[in-house]
């Protein structure tokens, strides 16, 4: 059975990062970007990050280019971006596909396992995977759910 901690993906600033690393721990997967709409979620991320992190949540950001362009910038941009204006301190990856023939393995597999209201795809910026301590996907959620929204859930895989 394949889990989150089979993948391993590449950091923001260039380097290997084995997701096993994160067993043990409740991980939210975002797909994100710095010129959309709901951009400003990352004020609420880093808020959940802030407040769950030394109870065992980790949240990775995935910046995607693939809707309307929103992701632009390389990876010194989005970094100076996400620190400049939001304050972000969770781990961010390196830009990824999350649809179609190139898409990364682990959102491919995280599609898979929670196809959602798109028959799998991928709807827009900020959409959000919350994995339990074991690796599997507990829930998706719309890019529209606010992070704190996303709290009870968060606190329920913690205890779980």
């Amino acid at each position: 059975m394949t889990t989150l901690h089979d993948f391993t993906v590449t950091t923001l600033d260039g380097r290997e990062q084995d997701l096993s690393d994160y067993a043990g721990k409740v991980v939210l997967v975002v797909n994100t970007a710095s010129q959309c709409g709901l951009t400003p979620q990352y004020e609420g991320l880093e808020a959940l990050h802030q407040q769950y992190a030394d109870q065992g949540l980790v949240i990775l950001g995935f910046p995607c280019n693939q809707f309307g362009a929103q992701e632009p910038g390389g990876a010194e941009e989005i970094e100076e971006f996400c620190q400049v204006n939001y304050g972000v301190s969770f781990p961010m990856m390196a830009k990824v596909d999350v649809n179609g023939a190139a898409a990364h393995p682990l959102y491919q597999w995280l599609r898979a396992e929670a196809p959602g209201e798109e028959g799998g795809d991928i709807e827009w910026n900020f959409a959000k995977f919350l994995v339990g301590r074991d690796g599997q996907v507990l829930q998706r959620f719309s890019p529209r759910t606010e992070p704190a929204e996303l709290a009870p859930a968060v606190e329920e895989a913690l205890r779980g």
